[in-house]
């Protein structure tokens, strides 16, 4: 054979691979190139809408949102994206290296442009969007986010907003949620962040080789999210937050019939726009030893102290152990075995009145030990202790209410009548949430009901509040009842009542004051009550963590009581 039968063959070969391959091309993966091909020419320009908002029992809008300006880049050719990168960075007096930084850290797919900077100011939105001309490669979006305009107001109800994490995008994904997305963390941003997240819409353009638009493709309009309406009232909630500033503690004010909660307050707060505000350092809320993000009101539990003695009472009346006019003579002190159990001062001979107006740990010690640990254990259970109320809000803990038979099946030991004496007056192991105490007191202010507490009234315009709304009546004496609501007006009302200088205040009030030993540091305080005392409209619990004394509670409270007199909120009371 000759070269030039060889090289004929080979330039034969060559045209054969040729036509195969174009063939493979054009036939064969033809629709696949073509697909790359307008995935190339098509840009998708996406268009966020509103999270809902959140208001108040009146119209008030507690948290909403406003627009801020990103600027993105779209992925055409490096020199294209050099130009506009250097058009941005003059703009915005940011670093090349900064912005390709960010455009490496976001980028997502060439069909989608790259955000650059966000919440660039409108000022620099209008100087970008005036050399689009010239750099076809730079897009402002519009982006609205999270707006707090009261602070930090009610921020534990609320919750704050985050990116999404990796365990919630697991759990979340089914639901249309994915990275990056910007949901909810504890409070109502968190568990009705389905109801109030918006949903993405977009423009989708056709671009020719330079970038330029030449056509629109498609248009989706976003959805904004669904508004949520509270229980809550914003003036008695910041009366509320103000009488509790510089404090630790919670302040919760609840409406006795149906359970609304009308204000939530808990101390040291902090700001859920410094979860939204970029290069906001916010380490200092995850060490902080006060635990600024931790809702007091219904997440921690502490042992209730002399308020307790409501649930003693209540058994011991039930049960028949005492009556009204059962009488303890207080000494001072009293041996319960070998051990000396003290009173915080000597009160002499105390009926069961007496005995909740000067809150007389002597009586309570006996009353205790004659009804028994069990029975008040399940008075306890049966008044709303030692477990959630049902409440909305994420995160709730249930409090501890021990028992001889708890003590026996997870201890191994026995119980003794000295720890029927200090479950007696709400110390040892007995736990409960400030949630808890407010709700208890309910029962006493409406007369034997035990409601459930709820915040949220509408989503979205539709009324919710109607299943929320579970009232149980817990067929407890009218006696009993009777009883114990005229000690806690004594509480107030005598001279020598816990709680006498509320009787300066403009409304009558009942309740019972307690403070909780917490040993190495100060004693925590409380004060439960209700007002009026006839036709009760509002329940009240302040806790002071570390506070001091019952009274300490007391003096807050005064100073929300006294707010809303002066705001006219106490005239149809």
């Amino acid at each position: 054979m000759n070269k030039t039968k060889i090289v004929n063959i080979i330039v034969i070969l060559m045209f054969l691979l040729l036509g195969l391959a174009l063939f493979n091309l054009e036939v064969i993966q033809g629709n696949k190139y073509r697909v790359l091909s307008n995935k190339n020419c098509i840009r998708l320009i996406p268009q966020m809408g509103c999270r809902g908002k959140i208001i108040d029992r009146n119209g008030e809008i507690l948290v909403d949102n406003k627009i801020t300006y990103d600027v993105l880049i779209s992925s055409d050719g490096n020199a294209q994206r050099e130009k506009a990168l250097q058009s941005v960075s003059g703009i915005l007096n940011v670093s090349i290296d900064s912005l390709k930084k960010a455009y490496k850290k976001n980028f997502v797919s060439v069909s989608l442009p790259t955000v650059v900077g966000r919440d660039i100011g409108l000022k620099n939105a209008i100087a970008l969007e005036e050399i689009k001309v010239d750099q076809p490669g730079i897009i402002i979006m519009p982006r609205p986010i999270r707006n707090y305009p009261f602070g930090k107001l009610a921020a534990h109800v609320f919750g704050h907003l985050g990116e999404i994490d990796r365990w919630r995008l697991t759990q979340l994904s089914d639901y249309g949620y994915k990275t990056k997305d910007m949901v909810g963390f504890g409070g109502i941003e968190e568990k009705y962040d389905y109801y109030l997240r918006q949903e993405e819409g977009g423009v989708s353009l056709e671009v020719d080789h330079k970038g330029s638009v030449t056509r629109i493709l498609g248009y989706l309009p976003p959805k904004n999210g669904l508004d949520i309406q509270l229980t809550l009232d914003s003036r008695i909630q910041k009366l509320s937050e103000n009488a509790l500033s510089g404090l630790k503690g919670c302040v919760i004010i609840m409406q006795p019939y149906t359970g609304e909660v009308i204000a939530m307050v808990s101390s040291p707060g902090f700001s859920p726009q410094d979860f939204i505000e970029p290069g906001k350092q916010l380490s200092g809320y995850f060490t902080d030893s006060d635990s600024p993000l931790l809702n007091r009101a219904i997440s921690s539990s502490f042992p209730p102290a002399s308020v307790f003695k409501v649930v003693v009472a209540t058994a011991a009346l039930e049960t028949k152990k005492i009556n009204s006019s059962t009488t303890y003579v207080c000494q001072g002190s009293i041996f319960i075995g070998k051990r000396k159990f003290s009173c915080w001062a000597i009160h002499g001979p105390q009926d069961l009145k007496q005995a909740i107006v000067h809150s007389c740990d002597v009586f309570f010690y006996r009353a205790g030990i004659l009804t028994g640990a069990q029975a008040i254990h399940d008075y306890a259970l049966k008044l709303g202790l030692g477990k959630t109320t049902g409440f909305e809000l994420p995160y709730e803990a249930q409090g501890f209410i021990p028992s001889p038979i708890w003590r026996k099946m997870n201890k191994f030991q026995s119980w003794f009548d000295g720890d029927t004496a200090n479950l007696s007056i709400g110390q040892g192991d007995c736990l409960v949430t400030p949630l808890q105490m407010a709700r208890l007191m309910c029962i006493f202010a409406n007369k034997g009901s035990l409601v459930t507490p709820y915040i949220v009234t509408s989503i979205g315009g539709r009324d919710v509040s109607g299943p929320q709304k579970k009232v149980t009546a817990l067929s407890l004496k009218k006696s009993t009842i009777d009883s114990i609501r005229a000690g806690l007006k004594g509480v107030v009302t005598s001279p020598d009542g816990t709680a006498s200088h509320l009787q300066e205040l403009p409304v009558e009030i009942a309740g019972k004051t307690g403070t909780a030993q917490a040993p190495p540091k100060k004693s925590h305080g409380w004060f439960a009550g209700f007002f009026p005392y006839d036709e009760p409209k509002y329940v009240i619990c302040v806790f002071l963590e570390h506070g001091g004394s019952g009274y300490a509670a007391t003096v807050v409270g005064s100073e929300i009581i006294k707010g809303m007199q002066q705001e006219g909120l106490l005239q149809n009371a």
